[in-house]
């Protein structure tokens, strides 16, 4: 399930260099989207951000077309089938284990607060300043 089609990519240097051509390219495009949306801060918020959503849906449809675009697909894909596969508890499970945690919290507090309290009566008695 994690290996990649390795009849859809093209093979030896040719795929590499399109690679590193591929990433080149998405880092010249994300960093003229930056500099055009600081240039052009004078042009209305909702088109800037039109055009910058457009923008990143070029760039992330370019940066998948590469080697670790495809695998970041496949680990994503394989991440939605063991999601499917998760058995996630029920309302009453989930308040239970909250009425549990909150009272071990209170539990823990108060034992503290005992233990400070124990312990600020020992230096001051040590210390004579408490009677």
């Amino acid at each position: 399930m994690t290996e990649l089609k390795q009849n859809n990519r093209p093979n030896g240097a040719n795929g590499k260099s399109s690679n590193i051509i591929l990433w080149i390219i998405v880092v010249i495009l994300i960093a003229g989207g930056i500099i055009a949306n600081f240039h052009y801060e004078s042009v209305a918020w909702a088109i800037r951000t039109a055009i910058g959503i457009v923008l990143f849906a070029v760039v992330l449809g370019m940066a998948s077309r590469t080697t670790q675009g495809q695998q970041a697909w496949s680990f994503i894909k394989g991440s939605r089938t063991e999601l499917r596969k998760v058995v996630w508890p029920t309302r009453q499970e989930t308040v239970q284990t909250t009425l549990v945690v909150a009272v071990m919290v209170i539990i823990t507090a108060l034992v503290l607060w005992g233990f400070d309290s124990l312990f600020l009566w020992i230096i001051g008695w040590l210390t004579g300043q408490r009677g």
